[in-house]
């Protein structure tokens, strides 16, 4: 099954917002995923970030933008901002300067003149990346053999024979650091658990009275930010697969572990994995990586430790893309890597916690 019909009975449809989802008892993970309801945050563009020991916040050092409903990431002035970044990530490449009103594709502008980028690592034609447009005929808006370029965004154009970024103009073309032409689709598995005292009592906000809730972050090698432990989808695999797999290596370093440690591990994952999932967002992200013919999508799915008995005894240790892992406090000054934070006020909002 492809990406998109995997999760067409999920969510509404892609050329809809889905806020006013019913909740429903369905196919993904066989779980109940519900729609959380619409919020506006801001959001730390393009910087890196460092973790303050004492109050487990990140700081942010760059400009705010902010995000206005489940199924839009619009600033108050374009649809993306992180994928306009002066300087593409793990480069020296500066994009092209797009201002907020020549974002959109609709906009006519002959002076455009983007930089044509494409990470030498993509180049060296790994297993997860494409060939480059010419030597092969991708079969864009559809499910091309085992990979889905379908997008949650609805139909996207195809122009002299590249696609094009939905939410519109970044600054340079190609793939940067992406190895999928159109959409690169990801799966972000949000773990969770109350912030208990001592005697295992919630703890409530001082401010907002309401009880805080921390989740598992990653602290990714690549750039230093921190994030969501989640990761790429393979050909042909299901979500639910990707997200245990994901968490499994980023964030508990299972790869590492003899067998007879893996067991009580895996067991505890999928035990919680099954109980239930919330299904939070799914859509375009606003990633730095993004360029005019190639971008992130992604699903993101809240799996709560409710009793703090199952994923929370866990010790993690970090592996595979991490630098760093630990549980940290879910705050509005928390900062996080791409459109993860705004992902977070989501889970807030559903499970009525502080944020």
């Amino acid at each position: 099954m492809d990406l998109v019909r995997e999760l067409g009975m999920v969510f509404s449809s892609s050329r809809r917002p889905w806020t006013s989802a019913i909740r429903l008892a369905i196919t993904l993970f066989g779980l109940p995923l519900t729609a959380s309801t619409p919020g506006a945050r801001p959001a730390v563009l393009c910087s890196s970030h460092h973790l303050d020991r004492a109050s487990k916040h990140i700081k942010p050092v760059c400009g705010d933008y902010y995000t206005s409903s489940i199924g839009t990431m619009f600033s108050p002035a374009g649809p993306h901002v992180k994928s306009r970044c002066p300087q593409y990530p793990e480069s020296t490449i500066k994009r092209f300067t797009v201002p907020d009103d020549k974002v959109d594709w609709n906009q006519e502008w002959p002076q455009y003149s983007p930089v044509e980028h494409t990470a030498p690592a993509v180049l060296k034609k790994p297993v997860w990346a494409d060939p480059d447009i010419g030597s092969f005929s991708p079969k864009f808006n559809a499910y091309d053999g085992p990979v889905d370029r379908s997008s949650f965004e609805g139909k996207y154009k195809v122009e002299n024979e590249r696609p094009l970024n939905p939410r519109g103009r970044t600054g340079l073309t190609g793939r940067g650091l992406l190895g999928r032409w159109g959409p690169n689709h990801a799966a972000d598995p949000i773990v969770t658990r109350w912030k208990v005292d001592a005697s295992g009592k919630k703890i409530h906000h001082s401010a907002s009275k309401k009880p805080i809730l921390q989740f598992v972050s990653i602290q990714r090698k690549d750039c230093g930010e921190w994030a969501i432990p989640g990761g790429m989808v393979d050909p042909g695999e299901q979500i639910s697969h990707t997200m245990q797999r994901e968490f499994s290596e980023e964030a508990l370093n299972l790869l590492s572990l003899k067998q007879s440690e893996k067991e009580d591990i895996l067991n505890r994952i999928q035990k919680l994995f099954e109980v239930g999932g919330v299904g939070i967002y799914k859509g375009y992200v606003d990633d730095p990586r993004n360029t005019d013919n190639a971008w992130m999508e992604t699903v993101a799915v809240n799996f709560h430790d409710e009793a703090g008995n199952s994923v929370s005894e866990l010790p993690l240790q970090a592996g595979d893309d991490a630098g760093h892992v630990q549980w940290v406090d879910v705050d509005s000054s928390f900062s996080l890597y791409a459109s993860h934070s705004h992902f977070l006020e989501l889970v807030a909002r559903e499970r009525k916690a502080h944020w």
